[in-house]
């Protein structure tokens, strides 16, 4: 006799299934199992006895006919429209039977996300961004902040236009007991108005819609993420949401395609939301201090979301000193191989509001600066930077073409990628680009650049209205922009924009077929092929690998991922295909 469960997928969605609910691991085809994200693979294989949090896509196009299906069992059920998907409570067997259905795409853990910060002098800020004290100010542009909530005071004023709690159905009391998210949204929008304006964030007049997702640890679910990027979507219009923040993440356990968390950022990227991630603070094995690769968080792997790292900026204004801090992740993105970060921005030693009763407050005196500010650490902090710049940019471009379309997304990062500023290491040597992206986020050049674009352009027209000076001055020196940009696996240089590309456009599928110049570099020691440059220190091996093994081949135009091995004194190239991507110890 079925369970009644079985009975009911049985009946409702494949009446040939015959594969017990209970059906031993073994029994299980192989490539059925590849529905499965690497966590729940192995799970699953364990015949693990714990429910396990999942998060199932359907191809149909009808999450909520299997949604209607689970609940008649009792399990906690979500729906996720967006992304096409169904967020449940499962045991193994469940999830088992689940891989036979034709309509489940995949069936991927509800991870636990983190906030991308580490809890490790002048404020130098808005100097170093080379942005005066007064202005420019992002006025009236909406970013949704969906972190651990925020704590109201005098440096966010009236500007908290909305605040909804997904961890905690029915609170709607603006608060923040982690701390994280009012760091964050003062680096974005602080008004300044304690320490005569000293902490001051990027945007001091942008408007926050706080999304809370992650409790008092700093943790939370991805389903929950899911929802408030949905939420902010679905009330982009009625909020004016221009931008997401999103200083948080997990580990890779699967594909951009499949990964759930990705998808509702290409969904709210699609809708026309900027959204900004971290790149993750995964770029060092604390055992070893060994610098490693492909330590990029989900949803920074996200080809819309503009993944950013982190830079010490030394307490001074110049740049001329910035590095990029040890822990920022480096690319590739696990998996896809794409190129992220994006960019990198100011994220150490950062001096914020603090929310004064949060846990991050009280459990770290030595970070406090004074009764109302908190210094930390991480790309989360480098997010809320770029958050802030995006938000100035939207102003710039609309204060010079009032009442014209906005600037698209893939447009919004072009600007980022093609201002910024490179930054070199203690001996003078450029970073590679899966360490520092284009570069670090420039944001007076990106202001300038945006205000002589006219979106309203069409592809075949000179769509710069002015000449721009490719260079910004700050402290007195003069630094010439990347003119780079990252896109997927390729970076190209060169005036790409100058014209409305078709690029550029709300529909473009981001990745290797888009070529933008003649070289992909990563590096500038080994050469693979003949366009591919592999620099000396790429790593790579389970999920985060460390040591100096390079790994990379051309195959056409696009890049090949495989792990060196030795075989007979000869170099041999293997696929990524039944490797792990299982968390290493020290993710936890």
């Amino acid at each position: 006799m079925l369970p009644k469960f079985h009975r009911s997928l049985v009946a409702a969605v494949v009446p040939f299934l015959l594969l017990s609910w209970h059906s031993p691991a073994s029994a299980q085809a192989p490539e059925k199992l590849r529905k499965l994200d690497n966590f729940l693979h192995a799970r699953v294989l364990e015949d693990d006895a714990n429910r396990q949090r999942v998060i199932i896509r359907v191809s149909d196009r009808n999450p909520a006919a299997l949604a209607a299906l689970l609940r008649t069992e009792g399990d906690r059920v979500r729906v996720h429209v967006s992304i096409d998907a169904v967020a449940a409570v499962l045991t193994v067997g469940q999830i088992r039977a689940l891989t036979q259905l034709s309509n489940v795409s995949s069936v991927s853990t509800d991870a636990v996300v983190r906030a991308s910060q580490t809890t490790t002098s002048a404020y130098t800020l808005r100097g170093t961004l080379a942005l005066p004290a007064q202005s420019p100010t992002g006025n009236r542009v909406g970013i949704a902040v969906i972190d651990s909530g925020l704590e109201p005071g005098p440096e966010f004023g009236d500007r908290i236009v909305a605040f909804h709690d997904f961890t905690l159905p029915g609170n709607q009391d603006a608060g923040d007991d982690y701390g994280h998210g009012t760091h964050v949204a003062g680096l974005i929008a602080a008004e300044g108005t304690q320490y005569q304006k000293r902490y001051r964030g990027v945007a001091p007049k942008a408007r926050l819609i706080v999304l809370k997702v992650l409790d008092a640890h700093g943790e939370g679910s991805t389903s929950d993420v899911i929802s408030a990027i949905e939420y902010a979507t679905a009330n982009r219009t009625r909020f004016g949401i221009d931008v997401i923040n999103l200083s948080l993440g997990h580990p890779i356990y699967e594909p951009a395609a499949t990964d759930p968390l990705v998808q509702a950022v290409e969904s709210a990227a699609r809708a026309g939301i900027y959204v900004v991630t971290s790149a993750g603070n995964h770029g060092i094995n604390p055992e070893t201090s060994q610098p490693g690769y492909t330590g990029i968080v989900s949803p920074a792997n996200a080809p819309s979301a503009i993944a950013v790292g982190a830079v010490m900026t030394a307490d001074t204004l110049t740049r001329s000193d910035d590095r990029v801090t040890a822990y920022s992740s480096r690319g590739p993105a696990w998996y896809d191989a794409t190129a992220k970060p994006d960019l990198v921005a100011p994220g150490h030693s950062m001096v914020s509001v603090a929310a004064t009763n949060s846990s991050l407050y009280l459990s770290n005196p030595a970070l406090q600066v004074d009764a109302a500010h908190l210094r930390l650490s991480g790309t989360s902090m480098a997010a809320g930077v770029v958050s802030g710049t995006v938000a100035l940019i939207v102003e710039a471009n609309r204060t010079a073409f009032p009442g014209g379309p906005r600037l698209t997304t893939n447009a919004m990062k072009a600007i980022l990628q093609f201002t910024a500023l490179k930054v070199h290491d203690e001996l003078g040597a450029e970073y590679d680009w899966l360490t520092q992206g284009a570069g670090a986020v420039n944001p007076a050049g990106a202001i300038d650049l945006a205000a002589t674009i006219d979106p309203s352009r069409d592809v075949s027209t000179e769509w710069l209205t002015d000449t721009v000076v490719a260079a910004t001055t700050i402290e007195g020196e003069t630094f010439s922009w990347s003119q780079n940009i990252v896109w997927g696996n390729v970076i190209g240089s060169g005036t790409i924009l100058s014209t409305n590309e078709p690029a550029f456009a709300q529909n473009i599928v981001w990745g290797n077929n888009i070529v933008w110049g003649n070289n992909i570099v990563w590096g500038n020691n080994i050469v693979w092929g003949n366009n591919i440059v592999w620099g000396n220190n790429i790593v790579w091996g389970n999920n985060i690998v460390w040591g100096n093994d390079l790994i990379g081949t051309t195959d056409g135009n696009a890049v090949v991922w495989g792990v060196v091995t030795a075989n007979s004194g000869s170099t041999v190239w293997k696929s990524l295909e039944g490797y792990s991507a299982l968390t290493p110890e020290w993710w936890r």
